[in-house]
C-alpha cells in the first residue's frame, strides 16, 4: 500500500510554480492588446508585419528547449528559471520604450528564446517533487497560469491601454517578472532532500516512491534514442497542431472582438477573457479525473475535437450572430485549453528520468513551431481576406488533425493508465 506522501508540497510549491509560469506567460501574450490598442498605427505597422511580430515570439522559443530541459535535468531548474525571470521581465518592459520596428523584431524573438527553457525545466522540476498519481494536477496547475494570466491580462490591459497607453501597459506588465525572480530564488530547491520545510520521513518517503516509479519504466540510453521513439515523434506532431489552434486564438483573439460594431478595447478585454473562466474549469476537471483514473489520452483527444467542432460552427455562423459565434469561440478556447496537464503526463510515465525532460522539450518544441504558424497564418488570414472565416477554417482543421495524432500516437502503448496500474 502506498504511503501517504506530505501535502504541503501541494501548498507550498504549487502557488510559486504557477505565479512564475503566469508571469512567462503574461509576457508573452499581451502583444495581442498592444497591437489592438495603438501600437500598430504608433508604429506604422503593416497587418504582415503585425503577423510576423506576433509569432517571432515563438520562432526564438524554438531553439534552446532541449537545451534548457537538459540544463534543468543535469544541473538547476531552480538557477535557470532565476536567470530567465530577469531577462524576459527587462525585455518585455523594453518593448514600451522602443519607436523602431526593427528593434520591436529583436525584442521579441529574444523574449522567445529566454523564455524557451521556462515550460520544459518546470516540467522537469514539477516531476522531481509529484508522483504519477499526482502529475497531471501538477502539471495543469502550472500550466494554470496560462488561461488564468491571459483571463486577467486581458481585463487589466484593456483599462491599462485606456488609461495610460500601450508603452506604459508593457512597462507595467513587463517589471512583475523582474522582482518575483528573487522571491523564487529565495523560496524553492531543485530536490526535495534540501527543503528544510520537509520532515526527514516526508524526503523519505517521496523519494522512496519517486524510485519506485523509475523502475517500471524500460531504460533508455540517451535523448537520440528517446526522440526515435514513434509516440514522441506523433505526440510532436499532435502538439504542433494542438498549438496551431491555440496560438492563433490567444494572439489574435483581441482583435477578433474589436472588429466588432461599436466595440471598445475595455470592452474587448473583459469579452476576451471569458474563455479563460471555462478553460480553468475544464483544466482542473480533466487533470482531476485522469489522476483518479490514471488514463490520459481519454482526457486529451475528446477536448480537442469539441474544439475543432466549436471552431467549424463559429464559422458556418459567420457575421450574421456576433454572440452565438463569440459563444462557440469560447467552446473552443477553453476545449483547447482542458488537456494540457494529462498531455504532459504521459511521457514521464512512459521514458525514464534520464531522458523523458529532453523529450517533453521536444514536444514543446513542435508546439513552439506550431504557435509560430498559427499565430502568424491566422493574422495572415484575417489580413489577406478581411475575415476572420479563413481562419476558424484553418484553427478547425489543426485540431481535428491533433486529435486524430493523439489516438494514432498511443495506440501502440495502449493506455499509460495500464503501465500504470500494473506498477502501482
Amino acid at each position: 500500500m502506498q504511503k501517504t506522501l506530505a501535502k504541503s508540497r501541494w501548498y507550498y510549491m504549487i502557488p510559486i510554480v504557477f505565479i512564475t509560469y503566469s508571469l512567462a506567460y503574461l509576457d508573452r501574450a499581451n502583444y495581442g492588446f498592444g497591437a489592438a490598442g495603438g501600437m500598430a498605427a504608433d508604429l506604422d505597422i503593416t497587418a504582415g508585419m503585425s503577423s510576423l511580430l506576433g509569432s517571432l515570439f515563438f520562432l526564438g522559443y524554438f531553439f534552446f528547449q532541449i537545451p534548457g530541459a537538459h540544463y534543468a535535468e543535469n544541473k538547476s531548474a531552480k538557477k535557470l528559471i532565476f536567470w530567465s525571470l530577469i531577462l524576459w521581465g527587462g525585455l518585455a518592459s523594453t518593448t514600451g520604450l522602443i519607436s523602431n520596428v526593427k528593434l520591436l523584431i529583436v525584442i521579441r524573438f529574444m523574449l522567445g528564446v529566454v523564455e524557451s527553457a521556462v515550460m520544459p525545466s518546470m516540467l522537469v522540476f514539477l516531476s522531481h517533487w509529484f508522483t504519477k498519481a499526482e502529475r497531471s494536477r501538477a502539471n495543469t496547475f502550472l500550466i494554470l497560469g496560462n488561461p488564468a494570466t491571459v483571463l486577467w491580462m486581458s481585463i487589466l490591459s484593456g483599462y491599462l491601454i485606456n488609461s495610460v497607453g500601450w508603452r506604459w501597459m508593457f512597462i507595467f506588465e513587463g517589471l512583475p517578472a523582474v522582482i518575483w525572480a528573487f522571491i523564487w530564488w529565495k523560496m524553492v530547491n531543485d530536490e526535495p532532500k534540501d527543503a528544510k520545510w520537509l520532515t526527514s520521513q516526508e524526503k523519505a518517503d517521496l523519494k522512496e516512491q519517486l524510485e519506485k516509479e523509475q523502475q517500471g519504466i524500460m531504460p533508455v540510453k540517451n535523448y537520440a534514442e528517446a526522440f526515435k521513439s514513434k509516440t514522441v515523434i506523433l505526440l510532436a506532431l499532435q502538439y504542433a497542431f494542438w498549438s496551431i489552434g491555440v496560438y492563433g486564438f490567444v494572439m489574435w483573439l483581441p482583435s477578433i472582438i474589436k472588429a466588432a460594431p461599436n466595440m471598445d478595447i475595455v470592452t474587448t478585454g473583459w469579452l476576451a477573457s471569458v474563455p479563460y473562466v471555462l478553460a480553468i474549469i475544464g483544466m482542473l476537471s480533466a487533470s482531476y479525473f485522469s489522476d483518479k483514473t490514471l488514463n490520459r489520452t481519454g482526457f486529451v483527444w475528446p477536448f480537442l475535437l469539441i474544439g475543432a467542432i466549436a471552431f467549424y460552427a463559429s464559422y458556418l455562423v459567420g457575421t450574421s450572430n456576433f454572440w452565438l459565434s463569440f459563444i462557440l469561440l469560447v467552446i473552443a478556447g477553453g476545449a483547447m485549453y482542458a488537456p494540457y496537464g494529462p498531455f504532459f503526463a504521459i511521457i514521464p510515465e512512459i521514458l525514464p528520468r534520464n531522458v523523458a525532460g529532453g523529450a517533453m522539450a521536444l514536444i514543446n518544441s513542435m508546439g513552439a513551431l506550431g504557435s509560430f504558424a498559427g499565430s502568424y497564418a491566422v493574422g495572415y488570414l484575417n489580413g489577406s481576406t478581411g475575415g476572420f472565416g479563413a481562419s476558424y477554417i484553418f484553427m478547425a482543421g489543426s485540431l481535428l488533425l491533433s486529435a486524430i495524432l493523439t489516438l494514432v500516437a498511443v495506440k501502440g502503448s495502449k493506455s499509460t493508465a495500464a503501465v500504470s496500474k500494473k506498477s502501482a
